[in-house]
């Protein structure tokens, strides 16, 4: 399949144990767990981060937005303290249920011939194939997506319920004959959570219109009636399953070295420094703006230009 054997043995981290999802195939690493960072001592926390650097060279610790914010602020401190440049902090706006996904799949890639930068900018390149969302009982909390005044009053009503897209677009549907969201326009696989919800439209009717290839369930995070503002939810993310298919999707995309640390990466940030790329002159008949994505055409194509990355993309 063109990936070889581990070369940087890259640890991802997550901060609870329901982020860490059941291996994917038989290549996928285990993730490493630290639970409790907003309220164990901090020498603890040192020592948790110092041993996973000491057993694996770098850590790439995948964190959600909803989980305490002195969660964040002890993974900080920690990297200060240790004065490294090896702990590498990935907190984007993704569902907890995405988030978990899309820590496997790092922990997927971790095992092929990636060098740590370039799996830790991947993590930015593979959100833009999630889709991300879940059905909701109420929309009352909810500040994650748009909400009209609309939708506000008819979530008292009982017995209605929101199908609501976070990542890649926000989409906001209620629930009745018909009713569906904007998917993704090639093959995947879809990871569903049930939480205090009960209804099948997210597995019998939106995999359907979504031609979803595999459905499998999971624990909902502990994170997901925060993120969501309701308990009562079942949330879903699809996402590609193929290693293979992410290893060509993150090794077609050129890498650069980071002009401050050294690290190789792919993208114009290095995750690990937090150092940008340094904007080249422009020159006379280059383009000054950077090329759009395009959607997909059709069927299981993931050829397009990277709204990130600025690159073509192979086909899946």
């Amino acid at each position: 399949m063109g990936f070889g054997e581990l070369r940087v043995p890259t640890v991802i981290a997550v901060t609870s144990a329901d982020m860490a999802l059941p291996p994917q195939d038989d290549r996928t690493m285990p993730a490493a767990v630290l639970p409790d960072l907003d309220r164990q001592p901090l020498d603890q926390s040192l020592a948790a981060l110092q041993t996973l650097i000491e057993q694996h060279g770098h850590v790439i610790v995948v964190c959600s937005q909803a989980v305490p914010r002195e969660v964040e602020r002890r993974l900080l401190t920690v990297r200060s303290l240790l004065e490294t440049d090896r702990i590498a902090l990935f907190r984007p706006d993704l569902p907890p249920l995405g988030l978990a996904v899309l820590a496997r799949q790092l922990r997927q890639l971790a095992s092929c011939d990636l060098s740590p930068g370039v799996l830790a900018s991947a993590a930015r390149l593979l959100t833009h194939y999630l889709h991300a969302g879940a059905l909701l009982g109420s929309v009352a909390k909810l500040d994650r997506v748009p909400v009209g005044l609309k939708s506000h009053a008819k979530s008292w009503m009982p017995g209605s319920q929101f199908g609501v897209l976070a990542h890649p677009q926000p989409q906001l549907v209620r629930i009745g004959p018909g009713a569906t969201l904007a998917g993704p326009e090639f093959t995947t696989s879809m990871l569903v959570a049930r939480g205090q919800l009960q209804s099948d439209w997210v597995s019998a009717t939106l995999a359907k219109s979504w031609s979803v290839q595999g459905l499998r369930e999971a624990p909902l995070p502990a994170e997901s009636a925060l993120w969501w503002g309701t308990g009562r939810l079942i949330e879903f993310c699809t996402f590609l399953p193929d290693l293979s298919v992410l290893y060509q999707l993150v090794t077609s995309v050129r890498q650069n070295t980071c002009h401050w640390c050294g690290i190789e990466v792919i993208g114009d940030r290095c995750v690990f420094c937090s150092a940008t790329a340094p904007v080249s002159p422009a020159t006379p008949g280059s383009p000054t703006t950077p090329a759009s994505a395009t959607p997909a055409s059709s069927g299981s194509s993931l050829s397009h230009v990277s709204p990130v990355y600025g690159n073509q993309l192979p086909a899946g």
